[in-house]
């Protein structure tokens, strides 16, 4: 009997963003708080005569470009991985959304693997691993709600995972994360300190606390992601935020009827939407299926 591996891939939205500084090198340090939505690809691993990723959107490039072929690459020259698999990812996490996909994706592939192929790597050698594919992979590696800081690549883990509905809507517009940072106005002492307002804050309050620097970037660019941060307000929305670089926003709201109100709203105008339980929690396992 042939197996068959499957685990489910999360997004994550920005609980605030501040952008700290502009370093020589173009990269920015910034931080944030990071929690998951329940919106997920879903990815099944499957031993093959030869590598092969297949997406079921075609749009996606399936060559080393993709973060999938790169986690691979890197298992093969770091943890010795020899053996050859036939990856397919069910894509349902919109592409340039802020919402981490990709990084998903790899991360989920390095826990996938290392489980499949025996590597015996520790969640610690993943995430250093996944460090070298994308500053928010090792946050995806450990799977638990945190405080980023640095290039967003160091996570302090942190129990922020709002105590209440999220709505997060995708807007049909792609927002490119070099555009985002390039035109945005780094602060490095934020009027509030982020870490503080997640812990001690109600979430009515944090519309007055919690910014996303990068707003004020992608806004004027694309004004339809503006647009639909007043709509989440308007739907009864307690905050509302664009998720890291664009171009998803999400919306947090205390009661279940006025969040799957939003949701059912954003569906009849066309748009992608998730909604997202109270507390929410991801499952990371790594299930094996004969076929």
């Amino acid at each position: 009997m042939n197996e068959l591996w499957i685990s489910n891939s999360y997004a994550k939205i920005n609980l605030g963003l501040n952008v700290l500084e502009r370093l020589p090198n173009g990269y920015h340090t910034i931080e944030t708080g990071f929690c998951f939505i329940e919106w997920n690809d879903r990815i099944n691993v499957q031993p093959a005569a030869a590598m092969e990723l297949v997406m079921s959107d075609e749009k996606i490039p399936v060559d080393d470009s993709n973060l999938i072929v790169k986690a691979i690459k890197l298992l093969q020259e770091k943890a010795g991985l020899r053996d050859q698999y036939r990856i397919y990812v069910e894509k349902n996490i919109p592409a340039g959304a802020g919402l981490g996909g990709g990084s998903s994706n790899a991360a989920t592939i390095l826990r996938m693997v290392n489980k499949i192929a025996n590597l015996g790597l520790s969640v610690d050698d993943l995430a250093k691993m996944g460090k070298e594919l994308g500053a928010d992979v090792p946050f995806f590696i450990h799977g638990n709600p945190g405080f980023g800081t640095g290039l967003g690549d160091e996570i302090e883990p942190l129990d922020i995972q709002p105590d209440a509905y999220i709505v997060t809507a995708f807007p049909n517009i792609e927002s490119k994360t070099p555009e985002a940072y390039e035109h945005v106005y780094p602060n490095p002492e934020p009027d509030f300190s982020l870490k503080n307002v997640l812990l001690n804050d109600p979430i009515e309050d944090w519309s007055f606390l919690l910014k996303n620097d990068l707003e004020t970037s992608v806004f004027p660019r694309h004004q339809l992601v503006g647009n639909m941060k007043d709509q989440f307000y308007d739907f009864g929305a307690s905050y509302a935020s664009m998720s890291g670089s664009g171009s998803s926003v999400f919306g947090i709201f205390q009661q279940d009827f006025v969040a799957i109100d939003a949701y059912e709203s954003f569906h009849r105008l066309g748009y992608l939407a998730n909604i997202t339980r109270p507390g929410f929690k991801p499952d990371t396992g790594v299930y094996r299926k004969e076929i």
